[in-house]
């Protein structure tokens, strides 16, 4: 095997595996049917009725022009290094074609990933991430593993020509050691313990739009009122909603599992030289790496659940595009490493940040951040509820029953979300606390600072508070609502730091 890429060239034009074929012809048949489902939940609904031979030549016709599309995708895509230049260069297009450029030096990521098809014939994705731009910048669908190990370490060392020495070092293994591995168990953990809301948020939309359209049903088959509304009486529909609350809850904890496992599973992490070697999961196997001096901001996420089982979620941004992201986006695009109890935390955030961050001076955000929170989340909504159901849709008055546990749970999220928010500032890190229920600890070095916003809108200046946000290469942290005299202090004390540190931010 080592003789076989030593001989691998990527100055030469080169394509994917030609049993990439298949890939491009999933990857386009999916388009497809995505963009075509109302048409075919239509054919699902109404093909006893159809003329089968007429829905057999439509398929037969659309697979045949798929299979056409992914071959051109094959046979027009090619890569190459262009060493006179330091250029990475892809060439695709079906008709029309088109030439990406990318230079090395700005290429900040390169990840391999495998989905279900990948692994089943055989090849890899590599995805390449450049400065500049907010997505994935390129992507190679299916290529060998030993290849997509060469040219990320080639895209990686843009200083290193010498590719035949990086062939022998990319296939020593033992080069790589055993760092952490997340156990299954943990893994188990984190899925019925994380994600709630989102999921709960999910299914519940989901219960509630399938009860519309089973309403709108009875609705177009001429009943004046609902048949089934004769056998419903207050105690069953108490009965009704308990079993749906509890039926959608033991479905979030389900989902939420299996979605965890699906994901993470064989999360696994190796030490090579300076960095860490990710790789995780079941279906769609991924692979990427973790430099420390590419680190912006570190982070830690736990609920109460999480820290009675001794687990914690690791989150880790890296240098990338992502700094002009919403933050949103940018947690999204983090690097997650699910499940660590302390001891594994320890070691990931004192490989990646140099030291485990300790906190130092606190800095809370005023009062009036709480009742700001109150009359945005409680006052505003519960007084729009209650002007449309006395005056425009009396008929949603009935579930003013709920209002009371609405008004409880908001009102101790409100609450926790307020206290939980801090800041704390000591010589080497900055740490920013935040969360109701899943708590999150943010680390950021004051040298990683690229800029830094202060705002202060006119009807804070009386009270003196106000808002700074901390802008790093991989995104960014914002604390409001606090003293603002405190705040040009901190923000002196940082600028001072960034111009006096010899610590480089990359």
């Amino acid at each position: 095997m080592k003789k076989s890429l030593m001989k691998a060239n990527f100055s030469q034009p080169q394509r994917q595996s030609l049993v990439g074929v298949v890939v491009m012809f999933t990857d386009t048949l999916q388009k497809t049917v995505r963009a075509f489902w109302p048409v075919l939940l239509v054919w699902v609904f109404k093909f006893s009725s159809l003329d089968k031979s007429r829905v057999a030549l439509i398929v037969g016709t659309v697979v045949v022009l798929i299979s056409i599309i992914a071959y051109l995708k094959y046979r027009n895509f090619t890569f190459y290094i262009d060493e006179e230049n330091d250029e990475f260069v892809l060439k695709d297009g079906i008709l029309n074609k088109s030439r990406t450029t990318i230079p090395l030096e700005k290429i900040q990521q390169v990840n391999i990933n495998q989905n279900l098809i990948q692994k089943f014939i055989g090849v890899h994705a590599l995805e390449v991430d450049s400065a500049g731009s907010s997505k994935k910048e390129v992507t190679i669908k299916a290529i060998t593993h030993e290849l997509a190990l060469l040219l990320k370490e080639r895209l990686l060392s843009s200083e290193n020509k010498n590719f035949e020495a990086d062939a022998e070092k990319v296939t020593e293994k033992e080069e790589e050691k055993d760092f952490v591995e997340i156990s299954f168990l943990s893994l188990v953990k984190t899925g019925i313990t994380s994600n709630y809301a989102r999921s709960f948020g999910l299914l519940f939309a989901f219960v509630m739009t399938i009860y519309q359209n089973v309403d709108e049903y009875i609705g177009t088959m001429g009943y004046n009122e609902n048949p089934i509304d004769e056998y419903i009486h207050p105690r069953m529909l108490l009965r009704f909603i308990t079993f749906i609350i509890v039926a959608i809850i033991f479905l979030t904890l389900l989902v939420n599992l299996s979605r965890t496992i699906l994901k993470y599973f064989g999360y696994k992490i190796a030490k090579k030289k300076d960095s860490l070697l990710l790789s995780y999961g079941l279906l769609n196997t991924r692979s990427t790496i973790i430099k420390p001096e590419r680190v912006q901001i570190a982070g830690v996420r736990r609920n109460f659940f999480q820290k009675k089982m001794n687990i914690q979620d690791v989150k880790v941004q890296q240098a990338s595009n992502m700094g002009n992201n919403s933050a949103k986006e940018q947690q999204k695009m983090a690097i997650e490493i699910p499940g660590c109890n302390n001891s594994e935390r320890d070691a990931i955030l004192a490989f990646l940040l140099g030291e485990i961050p300790e906190r130092g001076q606190e800095l809370r955000p005023s009062i009036r951040k709480l009742i700001i929170q109150i009359v945005k989340a409680l006052i505003i909504p519960v007084a729009i509820f209650l002007l449309l159901a006395i005056t425009v849709f009396p008929e949603i008055y009935d579930a003013i029953i709920f209002l009371p546990v609405y008004i409880l749970f908001v009102g101790v999220m409100v609450f926790f979300a307020y206290y939980n928010s801090k800041l704390f500032v000591s010589d080497d890190f900055i740490i920013k606390q935040s969360g109701a229920w899943d708590i999150d600890n943010d680390f950021l070095a004051p040298h990683k600072i690229q800029a830094v916003s202060v705002k202060q809108y006119f009807w804070q200046k009386k009270p003196d508070i106000g808002k700074v946000t901390l802008y790093t290469a991989g995104g960014s942290l914002s604390f409001g609502v606090a003293n603002y005299t405190r705040i040009k202090e901190l923000v002196n004390y940082w600028l001072y730091q960034v111009e006096t540190t010899d610590k480089n931010w990359m």
